[in-house]
């Protein structure tokens, strides 16, 4: 599986968009990135079997218990929590998901996207969100630049 562009333009398109395995600490890069898609007006809806809230907000323990439903997953677990979490997609109409791709991998793996092909699932594997939101800091920006140099920057499609 490959990502497109187009695929992450898509997901980006969606308003309301569960954050999988968002931490409550704040130090955390999964609960920055929600609070970044929170203040670009994202409906972001947290999801951690661990808590009941975060900042106020209700936090769900499976993205099968939101209600209403969201567009697509933002996948911040490891790679074998990540499978459950496809499954659950699938069964809740989640048609979007994407498997973050940090250091040592994030949600992504063989395993990961052969699962979410399985489930027919349109996914964005491998990157982080950051890369390819506007006015986002340097850091992330060099991040895209150092993808486009080694090859692995999404084409066009």
């Amino acid at each position: 599986m490959t990502t497109t562009i187009g695929q992450i333009e898509g997901f980006l398109a969606l308003k309301r968009i569960a954050v999988v395995g968002v931490s409550r600490n704040p130090k955390e890069l999964s609960y920055t990135l929600w609070q970044e898609l929170r203040q670009r007006r994202y409906d972001a809806v947290p999801v951690n079997p661990a808590a009941s809230e975060i900042d106020g907000k209700r936090c769900y323990a499976s993205v099968r218990e939101i209600d209403p439903s969201v567009e697509g997953a933002l996948i911040m677990t490891t790679a074998t929590v990540a499978e459950q979490v496809l499954e659950d997609c699938a069964r809740a109409g989640i048609g979007h998901v994407w498997l973050y791709g940090g250091l040592g991998g994030g949600a992504t793996s063989t395993a990961t996207i052969a699962a979410a092909e399985a489930h027919g699932l349109d996914t964005v594997a491998g990157h982080c969100p950051y890369m390819f939101l506007p006015g986002t800091p340097v850091f992330h920006r060099i991040h895209g630049a150092g993808k486009k140099l080694t090859g692995s920057y999404p084409k066009a499609g």
